[in-house]
């Protein structure tokens, strides 16, 4: 796998736009011990006030950065850390540009580009200040287990050269109260990555793709800690050019899976290995899972380990 070129110093960028050009954190000054959560977001408001509280809990700092969001995400953020009393460890930047969709749009645009889904990422990770960085995304909510696991790692991590992997099942919300939790599929993807130049991001044929030493030592999260918000009547796919290929891929397992659920979930149909959670009156259903319903379904259950089939029961 190549590593960008001036992984060691810095980026600019083809178009010449100065002001987002990238400069290693290392190359600033020592990075503290620690961790930083990175969170790339576009229109993400409504899931604000789940994703922030654990999360700035559990880590030294937050960094949010918001793509062109229109529907006021990065107020909904500062809102969300102010009313729990941690803005100080709350950092908001925007990135301007529109950046390239993983699928067949990614590969025709220039790495260099600030339209590319690697600088892009590579310029969010360029504004961290510890020696660790957790990779997080804008729907991606902490069970108090995984709030707990990930405050000691972040505590730990400050030092380590080691890849740590989150296990997450996707959350498909219906509505306040209703939810149907997707236990046939296990997603554990790297997450968290110490902050030197051998990881940095690079382009891959349909997303961006952080380079590893050939040597690493990793760790997985048993099943558990987090769940990813996909609302069933938003679009959980923008970000792709063409979610409908997920149907016949084959690389593509997850997302294959999620595009199966999400559109059996909107024809009333639910799937083998998911099931229906129903919040108790007055408790929204995603704090209901992340607090109450999580630690009721250990250990999790994949019951379609390869992520391919999708059996449906009345």
């Amino acid at each position: 796998m190549s590593v960008p070129v001036g992984a060691g110093h810095g980026l600019t960028n083809i178009e010449g736009h100065t002001d987002f050009d990238i400069v290693w954190p290392w190359n600033v000054a020592p990075l503290k011990r620690g961790a930083t959560a990175v969170l790339r977001v576009k229109n993400e408001a409504d899931s604000m006030r789940f994703v922030l509280p654990p999360l700035l809990r559990a880590c030294d700092h937050v960094l949010l950065v918001d793509n062109k969001s229109t529907d006021g995400t990065g107020e909904a953020a500062l809102a969300v850390a102010a009313e729990h009393g941690m803005s100080e460890k709350f950092t908001l930047k925007e990135y301007p540009f529109d950046v390239a969709r993983a699928g067949a749009e990614h590969p025709a645009v220039a790495e260099r580009s600030v339209h590319s889904l690697a600088y892009f990422y590579n310029w969010c990770f360029s504004h961290v200040r510890t020696r660790y960085s957790w990779k997080w995304d804008g729907d991606m909510v902490l069970t108090t287990e995984g709030e707990v696991s990930m405050a000691d790692l972040s505590r730990q991590v400050g030092t380590a050269d080691a890849v740590i992997r989150f296990p997450r099942h996707g959350l498909y919300i219906q509505s306040d109260r209703r939810a149907f939790l997707d236990l046939g599929l296990r997603n554990i993807e790297e997450w968290g990555f110490p902050m030197t130049p051998d990881f940095v991001y690079s382009k891959a044929p349909e997303w961006e793709i952080r380079t590893t030493p050939d040597q690493i030592r990793q760790f997985a999260l048993p099943q558990g800690p987090v769940v990813e918000l996909k609302y069933l009547d938003g679009d959980e796919f923008a970000h792709w050019t063409n979610p409908e290929s997920f149907a016949t891929s084959v690389r593509n397992r997850r997302k294959r899976r999620e595009w199966l659920v999400f559109n059996a979930l909107n024809n009333g149909e639910i799937p083998e290995g998911v099931i229906e959670i129903n919040a108790p009156e007055g408790e929204h259903v995603v704090d209901h899972v992340t607090h109450t319903a999580a630690r009721a379904l250990r250990p999790f259950v994949v019951d379609d380990p390869d992520h391919a089939k999708l059996h449906l029961r009345a």
